[in-house]
């Protein structure tokens, strides 16, 4: 367990200190703030939050964590990988399992860092947009969701990264198959394989109540917001543009498919068991071939 610890701090460390994730991290805030103040007048709470997870379950935040995944056992890497497993007492798999680990956590943390406030500052706050109830088991399942297919991504990249060992190569690959497939199973409205899809159905997910009965409940929960969230509120309001007429903008990417009999299990087994098996594959070819 040491050296697994040793490793996924290393990795922690050197990643947070390039500028590949600098850069991410600046990105993926900037997007985010100028996504929320560009709807803030007029989209409904769910579609506004479904459409801030759009770049990390469709484009483009999907290059930047397919390419911190294949890093780690491809290119330059390989060769003082070989030294380091073979002059220290670390196996294969700990030395694989802590690099795809500490991928995972900082992937999953900027994008909870950055979505999380946004998400909470909107729900809160008091905004002209029509009314929209979301639940609470609703954001906090679509941001699992969101997790899931995000920790799908950065093991299939891992995964492909070990096969090829040349991380352009798998970069490449792995986009022109993601990509193709996807689409595929979007024609058909398989939110459980597709994220294009499940994108379209976080809207639907993010007003589901975790129990029937809590549909009442809720439109008693519709207070003001507290503190500094409303004045956040008030903040971001000023800076939004307003419209020349209170118009609703329909956003019709979420207007199409339906998904009415939407099943939160079924995604989870539809991304968890690729992931589970993209890292045990990675692991498999791993531990077998020649440093």
């Amino acid at each position: 367990m040491m050296p697994f610890l040793a490793i996924l701090r290393h990795d922690l460390r050197g990643l947070g200190a390039s500028w590949l994730v600098r850069l991410w991290l600046a990105a993926t805030a900037l997007l985010t703030l100028v996504m929320t103040l560009s709807q803030w007048q007029a989209t409904p709470s769910a579609v506004l939050i479904a459409s801030l997870l759009f770049p990390y379950l469709v484009f483009p935040w999907f290059f930047v964590v397919i390419i911190l995944g294949v890093g780690p056992v491809s290119g330059s890497r390989s060769e003082s990988l070989a030294d380091g497993i073979l002059s220290r007492p670390v196996a294969r798999h700990e030395y694989l399992l802590a690099s795809w680990l500490s991928r995972v956590v900082l992937v999953l943390g900027i994008y909870l860092t950055v979505v999380a406030p946004a998400i909470l500052v909107l729900v809160l706050a008091n905004r002209p947009a029509p009314d929209d109830t979301v639940t609470v088991y609703g954001i906090l399942a679509a941001l699992g969701a969101a997790a899931l297919v995000m920790t799908l991504q950065v093991s299939l990249g891992f995964l492909l990264g070990t096969l090829l060992r040349k991380p352009f190569l798998a970069v490449v690959v792995l986009v022109f198959v993601w990509y193709p497939i996807n689409l595929t199973l979007h024609t058909f409205s398989l939110e459980e394989f597709s994220p294009i899809s499940l994108n379209q159905a976080l809207p639907t997910l993010l007003r589901q109540p975790w129990r029937q009965s809590e549909e009442d409940q809720q439109t008693e929960t519709d207070e003001e917001p507290m503190g500094w969230l409303g004045q956040t509120g008030h903040f971001l309001e000023t800076l939004a543009p307003v419209p020349e007429k209170s118009v609703q903008q329909d956003p019709t990417f979420y207007d199409r498919g339906d998904f009415s009999d939407f099943f939160l299990p079924r995604v989870i087994l539809g991304y968890g068991i690729p992931t589970l098996a993209a890292v045990a594959l990675a692991t498999l070819c791993f531990c077998w071939r020649d440093l």
